[in-house]
């Protein structure tokens, strides 16, 4: 018993509180709002508790991994990912239009879900490999292996998906020390480039832009999603109408409301007051990320912690902005507040890194 104990401690010990907190908050908070945008259904609140349990599970056994075991793992995981990217764009599983899953017979699950925490173990372990000598050339080979995957998931299509790693990687590039200049010129060569891209979105991408625009032109279409979510976000005022009593969400008003549009049924009934209180804990969430990059003691520790802690802002605030009406739809779920199993596991995968950069203070720079 005394070294069950002794050992339970010493795996406790690698949870950073304030972290945990936070995301427990979170993960409380959505609970009740799952619980409610299902209509309480049972079924949805037992797999729901069930994804948070995986989850937390998957945190604490990736706060017990030293930050230079998690390095060596970059390279492996990212040639596995891109692997299986192929494989998707070979034999992937077609589904609305889109070749985004991969079917193994027992489990069908998407790669891309990997790449999102691949792509920043590989460049973070690559910039630590050539920290003493970094030159413009390893930024070249950073953005090789950024836009490798990026272009491969654009491809099947999945347009959110590859906004949200070409955000990681250049989070990562950014911290890795990338020049303004080259930022700025590549900064240009985007908005001057996107007359281009109009053009070569599809169909139904070019749709959700255009519906950003002018939601009320195709109001029982395109527009419905966003034209509802903002009526039960405005409509629920300062305060709120109250845990289910939100009208939008009990009479099924708000598409996709315990996925992507968990938001609308959060701000129907907990108002503004409640919309600011999530938002504080958000950047409360991102703020301690930041300051456990700050305290890093390797390169890897702190790319990996800055980087991590931006991905939770950045998928926040488009959730949000598209719930609200002033982004696109592109299908990005609300961290830690979301149903879904997939996410809510690689989010906390995440959580569980910034956790082992934050307490393992002894690291090997190999």
């Amino acid at each position: 018993m005394p070294r069950i104990s002794h050992w339970i401690v010493r795996r406790l010990s690698h949870l950073d509180g304030t972290l945990l907190l936070l995301v427990l908050l979170l993960l409380g908070i959505s609970l009740a709002v799952v619980a409610s945008a299902s209509g309480q259904s049972p079924a949805r609140i037992t797999g729901h508790l069930v994804n948070i349990g995986l989850a937390l599970g998957v945190m604490m056994l990736f706060a017990n991994i030293p930050p230079h075991l998690l390095a060596r793992a970059g390279l492996p995981l990212y040639v596995a990912g891109v692997a299986l990217l192929v494989a998707v764009a070979l034999f992937g599983e077609i589904r609305n239009g889109s070749r985004r899953w991969l079917n193994l017979g027992v489990i069908a699950f998407q790669p891309s879900e990997l790449l999102k925490l691949a792509l920043p173990l590989m460049l973070a372990w690559y910039f630590q490999q050539h920290e003493a000598v970094l030159r413009a050339k390893h930024y070249a080979v950073a953005a090789v292996l950024l836009l490798v995957p990026f272009v491969l998931i654009l491809r099947q299509p999945d347009l959110g998906t590859s906004l949200m790693i070409g955000a990681s990687g250049f989070y990562l590039l950014f911290f890795a020390g990338l020049p303004w200049k080259v930022i700025a010129g590549g900064g240009a060569l985007v908005a001057a480039s996107l007359p281009l891209a109009w053009n070569l979105l599809h169909d139904y991408q070019q749709r959700r832009v255009l519906t950003l625009l002018d939601p009320g032109a195709d109001p029982l279409g395109a527009g419905y999603h966003i034209i509802q979510s903002t009526i039960a976000i405005g409509s629920g005022g300062l305060f709120g109408k109250g845990w289910t009593h939100g009208t939008q969400n009990q009479l099924d008003f708000i598409p996709e409301r315990t996925t992507d549009f968990v938001f609308a049924v959060f701000g129907e009934e907990f108002g503004l007051a409640g919309v600011v209180v999530l938002v504080a804990l958000y950047l409360a969430l991102v703020a301690r990320g930041l300051v456990i990059s700050a305290r890093a003691p390797t390169l890897f520790g702190r790319l990996m912690a800055a980087t991590l802690s931006l991905n939770l802002f950045t998928y926040a605030f488009v959730n949000m902005g598209m719930v609200s009406g002033v982004l696109p739809v592109v299908g990005v779920p609300l961290p830690f507040m979301s149903y879904g199993g997939t996410a809510l596991v690689t989010l906390m995968l995440g959580v569980g890194i910034l956790m082992s950069v934050a307490t393992h203070r002894q690291l090997n720079k190999t």
